[in-house]
């Protein structure tokens, strides 16, 4: 089989999903990249996860969206992907689920606000909203306007996507990455738990509060960056 290797990470990560309780149906969809050969593998459109296998993951070129191996179409959602791979570097895995609270939030329209250490433990900050698509985008290029739609709102509001790695498109569901398909997983697990808190919250208190910078800033940098001491020593 080519690619083997990619393809593999890709199905493992989807089944992740399914093991995670955060899709449904054929529902959402994860893919993984491989920057240095320029590919990518993602889930095929509308198949079950039950019977995945990894020659079933559909493997494309980064730049051109070409596929190169793989005998099924692969998820709609592909253009949106390869939009995220390409305007932020450092991303090797993408995951799109449809998981109840993530995509209620989503629903909502509204940036979640990091109200606690556990939201700060993953994300250093609100969960921002991409903007609005217009009418064109929507009747033109759907998928790869949305992608563009969530690099350009890391743009307009100065974030940085490995700090943040997490956006809302409004009306529609998450889209969560990482620097591996481990970390893109465990992204958008946090993602959705958060966002369950955030809803019980806000049925308390409007507006939600905002943890105190220094106590967000210091749960995110012990787990990410070149001062974390959370964990163990990965060093051989």
């Amino acid at each position: 089989m080519e690619y083997a290797e990619l393809r593999q990470a890709a199905l493992d990560a989807n089944l992740a999903l399914r093991a995670h309780g955060l899709v449904a149906l054929t529902w959402g969809n994860a893919s993984v990249a491989d920057p240095r050969a320029g590919l990518m593998a993602i889930k095929p459109s509308g198949l079950d996860y039950a019977g995945l296998s990894a020659e079933d993951m559909a493997v494309l070129e980064i730049e051109t969206g070409g596929v190169v191996a793989g005998g099924r179409r692969p998820s709609s959602d592909t253009p949106t992907h390869l939009e995220i791979y390409r305007g932020f570097p450092g991303v090797g895995a993408v995951v799109h689920a449809h998981s109840i609270y993530a995509t209620a939030w989503a629903q909502l329209a509204r940036p979640l606000p990091c109200a606690g250490t556990t939201h700060a433990d993953h994300f250093c900050g609100s969960i921002p909203v991409a903007r609005p698509l217009t009418q064109a985008e929507i009747a033109d290029d759907y998928e790869r306007a949305c992608g563009k739609s969530v690099v350009e709102t890391f743009q307009r509001e100065g974030l940085d996507p490995q700090r943040v790695p997490a956006i809302f498109l409004p009306g529609h569901a998450p889209f969560v990455w990482g620097a591996t398909a481990q970390a893109a997983v465990e992204n958008a697990v946090a993602l959705e738990i958060v966002a369950q808190m955030a809803l019980w919250m806000s049925a308390a208190q409007t507006p939600l509060p905002e943890l105190p910078e220094p106590l967000r800033r210091k749960h995110f940098e012990r787990k990410h960056g070149p001062r974390a001491y959370y964990g163990q020593d990965r060093s051989p």
